[in-house]
């Protein structure tokens, strides 16, 4: 009971997180505070969120990249905040133990979404995993970018339905369109801000007469960093953007050398920024890292437990 009370202190800790879920059915105090306090951190992570967004941030170390690393860092600092908490989880844990005790854990799990200026509740349920055959149901920017986990529990059966044809596993396809989109936040979208469902950010060279869409890149030349302007290529789903990543590496003679490592996730990799799907030197290591990290192997044996609920 104690290891599982704890197993959640680290944000991208999914399995720890889908324990205490699982813990919170036994409705007692120490799983009932356990969870006040995930509670807490959500609540704490919403106010850095919208402290983030009312700085007007520093023009010098802005971007992608750092946005991404501050968004990881405002998580685990909401969790390490709420341990000490400021008192919000006591008053739910009284609030609950008024409840009738059937639904007091469970109403624990309820999740706060920010709509303006105020907080309203939604309940959590155990998402339902898409079969990996047939057509896949549509997947929206907002799914994909909420978190780590929701990023790869709404992709992995197109991840895992890709991986198929080449050979390789959906961890790898994952973590590789992780580090290109940053978890689906840096997502490449059209001037009036719809999506362009790119996951791979394939440009649009002469072979591609599909749509395409205008943005700001970091390229690198003899091993220094430019900001040049390119195109990319733009889908009008997801799962488009994976059948194009497929057909982009089967179709291109130099990446044969990257489908006959598909059996190894870090030297699949490493052989595509040698074939030079990227020109970034740290490319091949910045994905090992993410699969190092387990965050996708986590949230992907979290969804291959029969029965087993996630919570995002």
């Amino acid at each position: 009971m104690a290891a599982a009370l704890n197993s959640a202190a680290v944000y991208t800790d999914f399995q720890g997180l889908t324990a205490l879920k699982a813990e919170a059915r036994e409705q007692s105090p120490e799983v009932l505070k356990a969870v006040a306090k995930q509670f807490e951190a959500l609540f704490l992570q919403m106010m850095l969120k919208s402290m983030r967004e009312a700085s007007e941030g520093d023009p010098l170390f802005d971007g992608e990249q750092a946005e991404l690393y501050r968004d990881m860092y405002d998580k685990q600092l909401s969790l390490d905040m709420a341990e000490k908490g400021i008192g919000l989880a006591d008053v739910l844990v009284r609030q609950l133990q008024m409840r009738a005790p059937d639904t007091a854990a469970a109403g624990a799990m309820a999740m706060p979404q920010r709509q303006g200026s105020t907080f309203t509740r939604i309940e959590t349920q155990s998402p339902q995993v898409a079969p990996s055959v047939g057509k896949a149901a549509p997947v929206s920017m907002d799914e994909v970018s909420a978190s780590p986990e929701a990023f790869i529990r709404r992709l992995w059966p197109l991840a895992e339905k890709a991986a198929a044809k080449i050979g390789a596993s959906p961890e790898a396809l994952l973590a590789q369109a992780a580090l290109e989109t940053g978890w689906g936040k840096a997502i490449i979208r059209h001037p009036d801000g719809s999506s362009s469902h790119n996951l791979f950010n394939i440009k649009a060279d002469r072979r591609w007469d599909g749509e395409s869409v205008a943005k700001s890149t970091l390229e690198y030349r003899d091993g220094v960093a430019a900001k040049e302007v390119a195109r990319f290529r733009a889908y009008d789903s997801f799962e488009a953007s994976f059948d194009d990543y497929v057909n982009f590496l089967q179709s291109n003679p130099r990446y044969a050398e990257a489908l006959r490592r598909t059996d190894d996730p870090k030297q699949f990799v490493r052989a595509l920024q040698d074939a030079g799907y990227a020109t970034d030197p740290a490319y091949a290591r910045k994905i090992g890292n993410i699969l190092d990290r387990g965050v996708v192997a986590d949230a992907a044996a979290a969804l291959k437990s029969p029965g087993e609920g996630t919570l995002s």
